[in-house]
């Protein structure tokens, strides 16, 4: 339906993603979005306690089990995207060796300080960094000049000089300026994360929801999706 108010509630993996396409889509629709950004939690959490939305965007097991709480339709699911986590530095500054596990937590032991996401936060970043650094050894270590954050990019801060590597999503480093990425992390301690999009239930304006995700699954958001360091689909 044309010029409808389309209420979408995303964490932040696609969050550059969205932002890129919003006005691609309006224009070529008549909608308008309202994109709520959040941690996934936050996001999870309101759709839980009843807040209407027309479509949310989050890592796919969330999805999922809004899907099974019946608060999103599961047949409107569709997958949109795979992300890797990576290691950002400042740009310009020394590149860390992180071709190999044993490299990894090198590099994490002779940095001098780490922003990561706070696993508290429930993003699968945060939550699988905290494992992998449990793994290696250092959780000690890394923890205590770690700075854990939700609210934002964690790349933002290396940007900024306030912290000397970065790891979250490969999607959330590559659109910070001033930061640049390292690479992925090895692929043994590497996470892929499978986002998704589903309707609402109780969404305001679902037959626009359905062009929303119909464009979000579309080749010309693919091509946007993978110059962010994704994997459409």
């Amino acid at each position: 339906m044309a010029n409808s108010d389309i209420k979408v509630m995303s964490s932040g993996g696609l969050k550059a993603v969205i932002t890129k396409l919003a006005g691609a889509f309006e224009h070529a629709s008549g909608n308008k979005l309202a994109t709520v950004f959040a941690p996934p939690t936050a996001v999870k959490s309101r759709i839980e306690s009843g807040e209407a939305v027309d479509v949310a965007v989050m890592a796919a097991a969330l999805i999922d089990d809004l899907v099974r709480q019946g608060r999103l339709r599961g047949d409107s699911r569709v997958t949109l995207a795979r992300s890797a986590m990576g290691v950002a530095v400042r740009a310009g500054a020394a590149k860390p060796d992180i071709s190999s596990v044993e490299a990894f937590r090198r590099a994490l032991l002779d940095a001098k300080s780490i922003v990561c996401t706070d696993p508290a936060a429930g993003g699968a970043s945060g939550i699988h960094f905290q494992k992998v650094i449990e793994r290696l050894g250092v959780a000690k270590d890394v923890m205590a000049k770690a700075r854990l954050n939700s609210g934002s990019y964690n790349a933002e801060f290396v940007a900024r000089g306030e912290a000397e590597l970065a790891i979250q999503q490969i999607s959330e480093v590559l659109p910070v300026k001033g930061a640049e990425l390292v690479g992925p992390l090895p692929d043994e301690v590497q996470l892929i994360t499978v986002f998704a999009a589903a309707i609402g239930t109780g969404a305001e304006a679902p037959a626009a929801a359905e062009e929303l995700i119909a464009f979000l699954a579309s080749p010309e958001a693919a091509r946007v999706i993978a110059a962010s360091g994704m994997e459409p689909g």
